[in-house]
């Protein structure tokens, strides 16, 4: 059977499930595919047009779901950002993937599907473009520090943090029983697209 795009990303995802981004190599590739690296490069020229491919792979999966008529954009967008953070948590580095990917189709469909419905439901282009873009990348960098790779041991010990208290307080108090990197995120992001407390 003649080799298609279609195995060819299948295959990518399946490797980088496997073995991280670092081990996604067009060698690699070819290797589990059976064939030469020059074989793949009939449908993937490139290292990059690779990354672009996964990237574009790893967000079919984001529900294409339109703000109802009476819901307020805040929390369809806070909808979006979830959904994003979901996305790319199911595969290893799939916020390096995406943050690495260069024209990715899935990424502006998504860019696309959020300032056109914040446009509709009143706010300036220009607003759009500027809250889309700080709803994306502040939810692409929060799940690349969860996915970045964890001191060891030893150096997590010998950080001291007694210079910081309130960073201690803060961090004991937010994480209290119960509590989750999860409803960080949530609460992050709801900052963002709501803005502050009114306070005294």
């Amino acid at each position: 059977m003649a080799l298609d795009r279609r195995q060819i990303v299948d295959e990518a995802v399946a490797l980088l499930d496997a073995e991280g981004l670092d081990n996604v190599t067009l060698r690699k590739l070819a290797a589990r595919l059976g064939v030469q690296a020059p074989t793949l490069y009939w449908h993937i020229p490139n290292k990059a047009a690779l990354i672009t491919a996964i990237a574009d792979e790893i967000l079919t999966s984001l529900p294409a779901r339109a703000a109802a008529p009476e819901e307020r954009w805040q929390e369809w967008l806070i909808g979006v950002a979830l959904g994003l953070r979901r996305a790319l948590l199911a595969h290893p580095d799939g916020a390096r993937i995406i943050s690495m990917a260069q024209l990715s189709r899935n990424m502006v469909a998504l860019s696309e599907s959020a300032m056109s419905t914040l446009v509709a439901k009143g706010m300036s282009l220009h607003q759009a473009r500027v809250m889309v873009l700080t709803v994306e990348r502040m939810t692409i960098g929060f799940v690349l520090e969860e996915q970045g790779p964890r001191p060891d041991e030893e150096t997590a010990k010998s950080f001291d943090l007694t210079p910081y208290p309130t960073v201690i307080a803060g961090i004991t108090e937010y994480f209290r029983p119960g509590r989750t990197v999860d409803d960080l995120f949530l609460d992050c992001v709801t900052l963002v697209v709501e803005g502050p407390p009114a306070t005294s």
